[in-house]
């Protein structure tokens, strides 16, 4: 298969994939906000009970929130593949985050008769959905596992500095990403991306013939394999719930309202020209939602609000060198960014622009019908002392 050079703004440069640029105009995507987690599983569920229910299915968890450091489903998913591609590269230059990678990504990094690097998970790992749940670790990557360090001056994580006994949630699903290894590794062809209306990868299951190469190259290992129908499923985005302007079903579901999700421009200087949509506006205007594990090189299009407690060590690692910013951001929020981030799970329909005006965030639909308006600041009513139960 010959090598096309593909455009990878993640990454600040061009990389090497299988098949030319193929962009799509609008993007499926969602922010989640790491920092209001509450891990109560309530998306888990919700896609649990609509889309993998059946014989075959039990060991698919399309959706999953994992504990991190030590959580993971499959067990290690990320741990392995960061072991095969060697340390983190990032160098000062003129990408989106003010930095180029310069390391290999997993297709970079293939051997000459492979696609890509990746692994194929064994058969135990699927088995816990949530390992080591709410498991911490007292290790400082700041200055070693003695913790004797003045987390107040570290610049570790938020306000206050990084903790020194720390975890937290990472919510996963599909990232339908830009690049899909997924798409690439399959010999039969059977997964596509939506390239006319959203972006979303899916698999024709008509043409699958379980090969489980999917499975094995997915950097975030959402491909499953259904040992019943002997053919690969995951994540379909809630697409007929897409297509009729409503959210999924995770991203509905959500009771931390910590999602938000919506069509952006693929690109971040088209992204510029339309900053009224809340995705560009999150992702690539203000910069405070960025992409889990960017150099993988798949450009991934589910981004976190990184969480403000972690050591930045940790951060850079998993999420690149985009949480400076990010962080930045959302310890100096103004109302404008405020009020976006107050459209979290206001309504169930995808919120393609919004408006900020008189202390009130409006969010409208594609057509451009109000959808929704939500106060920024609460106003603060206290209770008259003639009532019996007042204090």
């Amino acid at each position: 298969m010959a090598i096309e050079k593909v455009r990878n703004w993640q990454l600040g440069r061009d990389m090497d994939y299988p098949y030319e640029e193929a962009r799509p105009k609008k993007q499926y995507a969602a922010v989640f906000n790491i920092n209001k987690c509450i891990a109560c599983q309530t998306c888990t569920m919700a896609c649990k009970s609509t889309w993998t229910y059946s014989k075959g299915q039990e060991h698919m968890w399309w959706n999953n929130v994992e504990t991190k450091p030590y959580g993971g489903y499959p067990q290690f998913w990320d741990h392995k593949l960061l072991e095969k591609l060697g340390p983190n590269k990032w160098s000062p230059g003129t990408g989106h985050y003010g930095s180029v990678y310069s390391g290999k990504t997993i297709f970079e990094a293939a051997p000459l008769t492979e696609v890509g690097v990746g692994y194929l998970p064994e058969d135990k790992e699927w088995q816990s959905p949530n390992i080591y749940e709410d498991t911490p670790t007292s290790t400082n990557p700041e200055k070693g596992p003695d913790n004797s360090v003045d987390l107040e001056t570290t610049g570790g994580g938020g306000r206050g500095g990084a903790h020194t006994t720390w975890f937290f949630y990472l919510q996963r699903i599909c990232n339908h990403c830009t690049h899909p290894a997924c798409l690439a590794a399959c010999p039969r062809k059977a997964i596509y991306k939506r390239q006319d209306s959203d972006g979303i990868v899916l698999i024709d299951q008509k043409r699958c013939r379980g090969y489980r190469k999917c499975v094995e190259l997915c950097p975030y290992k959402k491909p499953m394999y259904n040992l019943a129908t002997r053919i690969s499923e995951k994540c379909i985005a809630c697409y007929p719930r897409v297509e009729q302007g409503i959210e999924a079903r995770c991203m509905a579901a959500c009771v931390g309202k910590i999602r938000l999700q919506g069509l952006k421009n693929s690109l971040p200087e088209d992204a510029e020209q339309n900053a009224e949509n809340p995705m560009n506006y999150l992702i690539h205007v203000r910069k405070i939602a960025v992409p889990l594990y960017p150099q993988y090189g798949t450009e991934p299009n589910i981004y976190y609000i990184p969480p403000r407690w972690i050591h930045k060590k940790f951060l850079y690692q998993m999420f690149g060198p985009g949480i400076d910013e990010a962080l930045k951001v959302y310890e100096n929020m103004d109302e404008e960014l405020l009020g976006v981030l107050s459209l979290f799970r206001s309504t169930r329909k995808i919120i393609e622009r919004f408006n900020i005006n008189s202390n009130q965030a409006i969010g409208y639909d594609a057509k451009d019908h109000e959808l929704i308006r939500v106060p920024i600041d609460e106003p603060v009513i206290v209770r008259p002392p003639r009532y019996h139960n007042t204090s």
